[in-house]
């Protein structure tokens, strides 16, 4: 592993020295050392570190906590005050720069160790998060329904495209205002004025539903129908932090015959997707828990904190920041499956190498002390698959398995290679919980979760993604399942594959 890359700001000569010998010693990397603020922002740009050791009092006409300032802002480098003084002024003009450490000097080089690294870690923490923030805002820009999310007060803080297509406002006009001024809804029948929704939601605490025939009042003034739910936006203390409205334009539905069917599958859609937000809500909900009192830890134990307990709370980070990454990739996978973009590309693989070496490296990271059995059957192994959509799949099915199986159980998973029938037949088979039969019509739904499911964590998608998966190769899935005896899935996918299956599907 590479060392970490650090610059030392010091206009002490002997002091840049020691630190810089420390630093070697606990295997960091000492890229240079600055005696001024423009001489670091200089080497920065030139060197670009990872991780600034910054002194406050430094030569010329920047302080340290100018350069810092600079340096967080332009460069994005995380910085770390080591400092002699550690009175209250000075404290609270380093805060305004949002450092990722303070160190009051003399310190030692466990000190220095536990505050680079934990600083690191923020840093890393920090960025992932706004990745992650990034990519939901590009989600719900990107979507067809119109969205709009407000604070605790009801004060706007987003409006999607749509909602600003439907509304007639636009998100810089709005934005801080409240929602009652801008949301205006009526009883098409009576033309009465209806409850602002998050007003309700604030109120009840709860997601709520507009009625039948109700119409938004447009910035123009236009009566527009439209189907509606309104979500609470939880916070990490079961306090409401918020609401998202979702809602769609019914105008050309009221126009059909179907009027009355329309309307109630856009309910239970609405409810489908309000089911998902407070899903997705407490699945991140969950992880930053982990990261908060991870965190809150290793600060409370400062010098106290043993080599193993850092490892552990990092660790314990670390995996929470992960469950983070692969639900929001599960819901922008499942965007460009609902956007008819999934892409196909199949590639010549071994599918008995391929299976074995998934089995391995599933088995490794498992916990609960199942074990997979893997079987073969056929010489010939190779076919034209897309191998990540394929490996997702599989994935998929056996973490289903595992999560709805007693600790210690079997889970198998063949492979049939039939080359008289062209076809590969993969099958995952469990003992576990099994799926009601009054559930199982409804198994492939978008959000849709088995009734036995509920007490588990999961979002409903994971099914549905690797439906469209399958159907990616043209290929179809089954399954068999009694409750309380288990479930066996079946993928059949064509071994050769068609010449136009690397396409959007």
């Amino acid at each position: 592993m590479t060392a970490t890359k650090i610059l030392v700001v010091e206009d002490e000569v002997i002091v840049a020295r020691t630190i810089t010998s420390q630093l070697g010693q606990l295997g960091y990397d000492v890229i240079g050392t600055a005696s001024s603020g423009k001489v670091a922002i200089a080497k920065a740009l030139e060197a670009k570190p990872e991780l600034v050791l910054m002194d406050i009092i430094l030569k010329g006409e920047m302080d340290g906590i100018d350069t810092a300032s600079y340096i967080r802002e332009h460069l994005d480098i995380p910085v770390i005050f080591l400092t002699a003084y550690g009175d209250d002024n000075t404290l609270q003009r380093a805060k305004i720069t949002q450092p990722f450490g303070y160190i009051v000097k003399p310190f030692t080089s466990k000190d220095l160790r536990i505050a680079i690294e934990i600083g690191l870690l923020k840093h890393r923490l920090e960025r992932d998060i706004r990745e992650n923030r990034d990519q939901l805002a590009t989600l719900l820009n990107s979507i067809s329904d119109a969205v709009i999310a407000t604070d605790e007060q009801g004060m706007i803080t987003f409006m999607n495209p749509a909602a600003e297509s439907l509304t007639g406002w636009y998100q810089k006009d709005v934005l801080g205002k409240d929602i009652s001024q801008i949301f205006h809804l009526i009883d098409e029948i009576t033309d009465s004025k209806i409850e602002n929704p998050v007003t309700k939601v604030l109120r009840e605490q709860q997601v709520v539903y507009l009625d039948e025939f109700t119409s938004l009042i447009t910035k123009e003034g236009k009566k527009v129908p439209i189907g509606d739910s309104a979500s609470p936006i939880m916070g990490l203390t079961n306090q409401i932090n918020g609401v998202v409205i979702v809602f769609w334009d019914l105008s050309e539905r009221r126009k059909t015959e179907l009027l009355e069917q329309a309307l109630r599958k856009e309910r239970e859609v609405n409810y489908l997707k309000s089911l998902f937000i407070s899903t997705v809500s407490h699945e991140f909900r969950n992880p930053l828990s982990v990261i908060q009192t991870a965190v809150e830890l290793i600060e409370l134990q400062g010098e106290n904190l043993t080599e193993a307990k850092k490892n552990t709370y990092l660790r314990r980070i670390k995996l929470a920041v992960q469950s983070m990454k692969n639900l929001m990739e599960d819901v922008l996978f499942m965007g460009k499956t609902e956007a008819n973009k999934l892409e196909c590309h199949p590639e010549r693989l071994n599918l008995k190498e391929f299976c074995l070496e998934l089995v391995e490296e599933f088995t490794s990271v498992i916990t609960s002390g199942h074990e997979i059995i893997f079987t073969c059957c056929g010489e010939i192994t190779d076919a034209y698959v897309d191998e990540q959509l394929l490996n997702y799949m599989l994935v998929n099915l056996l973490s289903n398995a595992v999560k709805y199986s007693p600790h210690n159980e079997i889970i198998r998973l063949d492979l049939i290679c039939d080359r008289n029938t062209n076809v590969a037949i993969f099958k995952i088979a469990d003992e576990g919980i099994g799926i009601p039969e009054a559930d199982q019509l409804r198994l492939f739904e978008s959000f849709y979760r088995a009734s036995n499911t509920q007490s588990i964590q999961g979002t409903g998608l994971g099914l549905v993604i690797v439906k469209r998966c399958v159907e990616a190769h043209q290929g179809t899935i089954t399954f068999n399942s009694r409750e309380g005896q288990g479930t066996t899935f079946t993928i059949t996918l064509p071994l050769e594959g068609n010449g136009d299956v690397a396409k959007k599907n």
